[in-house]
């Protein structure tokens, strides 16, 4: 049944409290198996608070409810998922976003990223080419009071100039390479996180530093798999 939105037990207990310890046990354990190649042998605390509180079984399709907590993508439609538990912590914590930090994300999605960072950031603005997809989002930042999320239906491939600059972006499907708007956009000081390739090769999740004078640093972290960052026609960016 439910009770104030949440999935409860007979006794009254949050029937997600387990599967979510879970989630929680398996992202430190892969983040541990990782820690050669992320640099990170630990996530930070604020990261997996928010990974907590944010209820991921509200960002999946009713069917997929009780598997919203498993470490694995699932489907989310248009041919879109949402990504691995574990992948977005990791993506979020390499981050290092702070509480005042103004936040880009590229690839809305189901809404659930946007709703990690929210937790994190003072304000997060997320970009969805798929229409069906982003208002559903944007519905659902609405109905569970998310409101430090400005999302809109347009090419992520440009950004969101009238917003810029941004103390970090985050781009959740995979460019050909990283796209020049996004690094104009980003702030001296700022940190971009995407991953890199096509989905015949490999893709490689990076981390873009762009330092004081505007020079950029680019260090490959982790192989990974994403569906593509396509531009309107559905061709991959």
């Amino acid at each position: 049944m439910l009770l104030g939105g949440m999935m409860t037990t007979a006794d009254g207990q949050d029937a997600f409290d387990a599967p979510r310890r879970k989630m929680l046990d398996e992202i430190t354990q892969m983040t541990r198996e990782t820690r050669l190649e992320t640099g990170r042998a630990a996530l930070s605390e604020r990261v997996m608070a928010a990974m907590v509180k944010v209820p991921r079984q509200r960002f999946v399709s009713e069917a997929d409810e009780r598997r919203a907590y498993e470490n694995r993508p699932l489907a989310i439609g248009s041919g879109q998922t949402i990504s691995q538990p574990f992948i977005v912590a990791l993506m979020t914590d390499l981050m290092d976003i702070r509480p005042g930090d103004r936040v880009l994300e590229i690839g809305t999605g189901s809404g659930y990223q946007a709703a990690v960072l929210a937790e994190l950031a003072a304000m997060v603005y997320t970009i969805e080419i798929v229409e069906a997809l982003g208002r559903l989002a944007a519905q659902r930042f609405k109905t569970y009071g998310y409101r430090n999320i400005v999302a809109k239906v347009d090419d992520g491939y440009k950004g969101w100039p009238e917003h810029a600059p941004f103390d970090s972006i985050m781009v959740t499907a995979a460019a050909r390479d990283v796209p020049q708007p996004l690094i104009d956009q980003l702030k001296p000081g700022g940190r971009l996180v995407i991953p890199i390739g096509t989905q015949s090769a490999a893709q490689t999740l990076y981390v873009i530093d762009k330092r004081a004078d505007g020079t950029i640093a680019r260090r490959a972290v982790l192989g990974v798999r994403f569906v593509p960052l396509t531009d309107k026609a559905g061709r991959q960016q």
